[in-house]
């Protein structure tokens, strides 16, 4: 696991081919852990929001319309979810009408029932209805560390969120809890589940839920966050550097690293298969 991390870092750094690659990379991957740093219940509900927009088509469609998920709040009674499911409960429609009267977003918006924004809408509201239930910020932390604290049941704690709120499914619900700062998750998107598979960290149709548990047996074993892991593989993934304007994107490195992985290690791609295919 730890020559995996540490063999993922190194291309990073050689892709870069930078003089300061290695800073460049660290600073992206530090986080420190906010998990007993409460934020108000208006942030938190915002932040969720923002989390759920991060799949497909989402983020240009919501935030880009609307110039950010913080504009959101202009309609949304500053993020007050009481207020907004009291004025809007089980009514994803006359929310969605509110929403174009007080936003007004950019672009086509559709409401066939499948479309993104109706579906959004109904995120909107039942994550309203899941955060109600807290008296605050703090009360959501106290709840969130129950699970936090123990190594036998952080995992569901996403789970716990993906069932409650509409749209959010495990990836997402992790994204949300390490950006955070609950930084034992990392997200197991896409990107970081095909390089797994891919080098034989996990099954080919492994559920997110086994790509979490892989990412932090990885972090356990580098001494390092889930969070730093989870960048680490979705930076090769993705390729994107967005904090550093004059690199940008160094391209997808995901088939790259995998073939590179698997010609100079043979011996560790084999047992990692090994284990592997003995979780299935």
């Amino acid at each position: 696991m730890r020559r995996t991390y540490l063999t993922a870092k190194k291309f990073l750094i050689r892709e870069l081919d930078r003089p300061d690659a290695k800073d460049i990379l660290e600073s992206y991957l530090s986080l420190p852990d906010k998990s007993n740093e409460p934020v108000s219940l208006g942030e938190l509900f915002m932040r969720l929001l923002n989390s759920a927009q991060n799949a497909n088509m989402k983020a240009s469609v919501v935030g880009g319309s609307i110039g950010g998920i913080q504009n959101l709040g202009k309609a949304l009674f500053r993020f007050n979810p009481r207020k907004v499911e009291r004025a809007f409960a089980n009514d994803p429609e006359g929310l969605l009408d509110h929403i174009i009267e007080i936003i007004n977003p950019s672009g086509q918006i559709r409401t066939a029932a499948r479309s993104i924004w109706p579906k959004y809408c109904k995120t909107i509201l039942s994550a309203a209805t899941f955060f109600g239930q807290f008296k605050s910020g703090e009360d959501f932390y106290a709840w969130a560390n129950h699970f936090y604290g123990d190594q036998r049941s952080m995992a569901a704690l996403p789970m716990v969120l993906a069932a409650e709120i509409d749209g959010i499914g495990y990836p997402l619900a992790c994204d949300f809890l390490k950006e955070l700062g609950f930084v034992s998750y990392g997200k197991p998107d896409v990107h970081v589940m095909q390089i797994f598979s891919g080098i034989g960290l996990c099954p080919e149709k492994a559920s997110p839920y086994q790509v979490q548990k892989v990412i932090a047996h990885i972090a356990e074993a580098s001494g390092v966050s889930a969070y730093n892991v989870d960048k680490v593989f979705w930076l090769i993934g993705s390729g994107k550097f967005d904090k550093h304007p004059n690199i940008g994107n160094i391209g997808r490195k995901k088939a790259q690293f995998i073939a590179e992985f698997n010609d100079t290690n043979p011996a560790v791609h084999r047992t990692l298969r090994n284990k592997a295919a003995q979780r299935q």
